[in-house]
């Protein structure tokens, strides 16, 4: 389908796509299998002014939006999603900056993210706080001049390659989620360290850290918006940031479906290629529409946050939900259309698999998008 895209938004995509043929596809295996972190697909990203798509031109940026990250994390997730997370991951830790961070924040902070000097980390989940914001443990206390943070972050993308964090901890833990407020810290900030490296099932070439913080003393400069406001940037950030992960799932989906197709043509039984077998059509044609459906749906998700549509919990919810699922299907398609041979590493399909899965999993679950989707509805219908 043709979505109108700018002229920038089709160069921004063609130079994706070029960096994934040429250099993601032929390091995904390897990258996956040795989980190595793609600093030097950061540095052909950086050169490409890649980075900074969504940040505004004047901290260095391309002056984009939602859409472009959505592009970007498209194409190169059509290559290889743990590699895509370098990028997706940066702008998830980002966006509370770009969300809420002052002017000197944003300063201080945004270039060396748009010029890929430095990659960002958002931190909320916890060992025992994941959706459930309003139980997490990890406190900042006031000070003097500073805020004292302690407690654990569990499952965290980029963590410990990253260079920005943006923490979410709890400044007044009597107040539950209102309690909430979030922070900037640097890496090198002392009593910040890191706990250990998950081993996953799939986006092995994006690390996943814990992140430990003991009497780790940020400065109240690194406070971003009010005291208490986190759980509220936080549901913003995840409004904004869900249709990025949708998109990540469509280009898993769309990697595994171009897979699969290809197989088909080239797959000989009974004298004649698969693709001539009606069963294996129908599923084609089924992982196109299902692809394509959720693409129009990220795409139009997109478009209403660059536009300022302030209400877009439901359609981010939607986007991300839909898209994940249809990821996991598409891609389990995908190894049943490649037989035996789809269930060898030798071909790509099983990656696609495994790397679909987390989509359904991370920033919220999908059951904890059709409750948000649902109590939306509801909402609406009432006014």
């Amino acid at each position: 389908m043709d979505y109108l895209l700018t002229e920038e938004q089709v160069m921004i995509r063609d130079l994706c796509r070029e960096i994934t043929e040429e250099k993601i596809k032929p390091v995904a295996a390897e990258y996956d299998e040795k989980e190595i972190f793609p600093w030097d697909i950061v540095k052909v990203l950086a050169d490409s002014d890649i980075c900074g798509v969504y940040i505004d031109e004047k901290y260095g940026g391309m002056g984009g939006g939602m859409m472009e990250l959505c592009i970007v994390a498209e194409e190169l997730s059509r290559g290889c999603a743990g590699i895509a997370l370098a990028f997706a991951g940066t702008a998830l830790g980002a966006e509370p900056i770009l969300i809420a961070g002052n002017d000197d924040q944003k300063e201080r902070y945004l270039p060396d993210i748009a010029s890929g000097k430095k990659l960002a980390a958002y931190g909320i989940t916890e060992p025992a706080a994941g959706s459930d914001v309003a139980g997490m443990q990890t406190t900042a206390k006031k000070d003097g001049d500073h805020y004292i943070l302690n407690g654990t972050k569990h499952f965290i993308t980029n963590g410990g390659d990253a260079e920005i964090y943006t923490i979410v901890a709890m400044t007044n833990k009597a107040k539950g989620a209102r309690g909430a407020s979030i922070f900037i810290v640097d890496k090198d900030t002392p009593g910040f360290t890191f706990g250990k490296k998950e081993e996953k099932l799939g986006i092995r070439a994006s690390s996943t850290r814990e992140l430990i913080f003991t009497d780790c003393k940020v400065p109240k400069e690194n406070l971003i918006g009010r005291e208490g406001q986190g759980f509220l940037l936080a549901m913003r950030t995840f409004d904004q940031s869900r249709p990025g992960i949708g998109a990540q799932a469509l280009g898993i989906a769309q990697g595994a479906f171009e897979a699969a197709l290809k197989y088909s043509q080239e797959r000989k039984q009974f004298g004649k290629s698969i693709s001539s077998f009606q069963g294996i059509q129908f599923m084609l044609a089924d992982m196109a529409t299902e692809i394509e459906a959720a693409r129009a749906l990220i795409y139009a998700s997109a478009r209403q946050i660059d536009a300022g549509v302030k209400s877009i919990t439901k359609e981010s919810s939607m986007a991300k939900m839909y898209a994940s699922d249809v990821a996991m299907k598409v891609t389990v398609d995908a190894v049943q259309i490649f037989g035996g041979y789809g269930y060898c590493k030798e071909y790509p399909v099983e990656k696609y698999m495994r790397d679909a899965k987390i989509t359904q999993i991370y920033e919220g679950t999908n059951q904890i998008q059709r409750n948000i989707i649902a109590l939306e509805l509801i909402k609406q219908s009432k006014i």
